[in-house]
Parts: structure tokens; sequence; C-alpha cells
């Protein structure tokens, strides 16, 4: 069972019902016990950073999640989930993230391009359980997906950085370090490219890949 952790932000049907339609069950869920029980677990979120902490603290399910995380549970956050599983963000001030990743969300640069960055666009991966898998692996190569974002992780790690896009500047679209990863784009709504990574994360059991 894959649980979708439901602090009051973020587009929790649309992930349930991308599941739902490859075939597994997920279950929308503020309850720490279910996402204890749970085999995988999604982080989801839209909106702002400071106000999507404030709500994962005030519930407890904060707490839950990097439970889940340290017992080597998948997890996996998506857009402003990604953005959380790092140390801090300076999205409207500076707050304190989950700390799962080294780091500072920051804004993204201003190259004369409109912000947010907000529809489809390319990504260079690396091996990882997201890209490298399935029937039709896309490991190194460029793979399209759709993107809603004004701020970004603008360091590019070679320990933790699964893939990288480019918007005025390169940053990182999605990340994996152990059982847990994430990513900036929405792989609920990139079409089949997504689906496929979202099966891989379904069938994923948490093996340190990445």
């Amino acid at each position: 069972m894959i649980a979708i952790i439901d602090y009051g932000m973020g587009n929790l049907r649309s992930v349930q019902k991308a599941f739902e339609y490859l075939g597994y069950e997920a279950v929308i869920t503020d309850s720490p016990q279910i996402i204890a029980a749970a085999d995988h677990v999604i982080l989801p979120g839209v909106g702002a950073f400071e106000d999507a902490m404030n709500r994962i603290r005030q519930t407890g399910l904060d707490a839950a999640l990097l439970r889940a995380a340290e017992e080597g549970k998948p997890v996996l956050g998506i857009c402003l989930g990604m953005q959380m599983m790092f140390e801090h963000s300076d999205e409207n001030g500076h707050f304190d993230g989950l700390g799962l990743f080294p780091g500072t969300i920051t804004r993204l640069e201003d190259h004369g391009l409109k912000i947010p960055h907000m529809g489809w666009n390319t990504l260079a991966t690396r091996a990882c359980p997201l890209f490298d898998q399935g029937d039709e692996p896309d490991a190194g190569n460029e793979i399209c997906v759709y993107f809603v974002h004004s701020y970004c992780m603008a360091d590019v790690s070679d320990e933790w950085t699964a893939a990288t896009c480019t918007y005025g500047q390169t940053f990182t679209a999605a990340i994996c370090k152990g059982n847990v990863m994430a990513t900036q784009f929405h792989p609920e709504k990139s079409g089949e490219a997504g689906l496929r990574m979202l099966r891989r994360f379904a069938e994923w059991k948490g093996e340190a890949a990445c």
C-alpha cells in the first residue's frame, strides 16, 4: 500500500489517480499509523514552503515521514515535497525543512524567462531507480516532464542529484539518496514518461541504489 501524505496542501487526488491507473493501492492519509503501515510513502505538495512545513509539523506528519525514511521504506517527494526534504528554503524568508538532504532552496534566477517555470521541459538523468529500470530505460537520455515552480535547488551534487533541467540556469530536477528520492517536476502530469517513473517507484523495494 502506498501512503500519500495529506497535510492540507498538494495535488493529492491526481497523484492517487495516477497510481490507481497503474493498478496500485494508494491511500490519501493524515494518519501516522497508516503511514507506518504503508510499504511506500509519498510527500506531494503545491504552495508556499513555510505554510507547508508549519502544517506538516503541527500534525506530526514530519515525524512519521522521517521515521519511514529511517526505517528504509521507499519515500518519494513531489514538487514542494522535494523542496521540503532539504535543510532550508529562502522562499519569503529563511525556513527550516526536513533536513533529509543538505542545502537551501532558492528562487529561480531571472534570465528574462517567465517565472514560475511552468510547462514541459527536458531532463538529463543519471542512473536511478526512477529512470533506469523497466521495459524502456531512459537513464542518460533526455526525457520531457511537466514543471510548475518558482524555487529550486540550484546546487547540483554528484552524491544525490539524479536529474537536472535547464531553464535559464541548470538546477537539480530529481534527487535520490538511499531509499529516499524526489522530483521537482510532477510525474503524475508528465504523460507516459511520468507514469513509468511512478510504476518504478511503486515496484522499488528501497534498496540503496542511488
